[in-house]
């Protein structure tokens, strides 16, 4: 068992709290020492009351493309596929569901460029999202739908996969 930490801190300030005119900006830190300056979405709280600039929980959610990212790299080295970059796009989809809203569901957008010239190799990246969903500890740890549509460039050509056209769940 592991255990991780954050602490978020918020302050009132001068504002009148009861009012419910308040800042929902906040500060999040991280047990290795990071500090990030979150707020509410403004999509739930207008601005001023929030800060479009920050990091708001839900973004932090969908944020959860880094332990498949993760995954899907430590994968790919141990197959012996160079990889030369990974960038994934997520998004989230808040909704209602069972009357109450929620993240209903994640769709992964990774990008990722390969070394070398073997075509075959695509078919192998794609066989490792699948891996890396299976092992990801976070997707592992929520009930929204998590899709994922890769594509993969080796070089400078790139070859979008069949389940990049459809919404498969990994």
């Amino acid at each position: 068992m592991s255990r991780h930490g954050a602490t978020v801190r918020w302050e009132r300030g001068e504002a009148a709290f009861v009012d419910a005119r308040y800042s929902r900006e906040h500060r999040w830190r991280f047990d290795g020492g990071a500090e990030i300056t979150a707020s509410a979405s403004p999509d739930v709280v207008p601005v001023p009351f929030s800060d479009p600039a920050a990091v708001d929980p839900e973004e932090a959610f969908v944020a959860l493309s880094s332990c498949h990212m993760l995954w899907w790299l430590h994968l790919a080295a141990r197959r012996r596929l160079v990889v030369n970059r990974y960038e994934d796009r997520a998004e989230g989809v808040m909704g209602e569901r069972d009357g109450r809203v929620r993240m209903l569901r994640v769709t992964l957008r990774p990008q990722v460029e390969l070394a070398g010239e073997d075509t075959a190799a695509i078919a192998l990246a794609d066989q490792l999202h699948h891996a890396a969903h299976e092992a990801c500890f976070l997707a592992n740890s929520v009930s929204c739908e998590i899709v994922c549509e890769p594509a993969t460039t080796i070089g400078a050509s790139t070859t979008a996969h069949p389940q990049a056209a459809g919404q498969n769940a990994l």
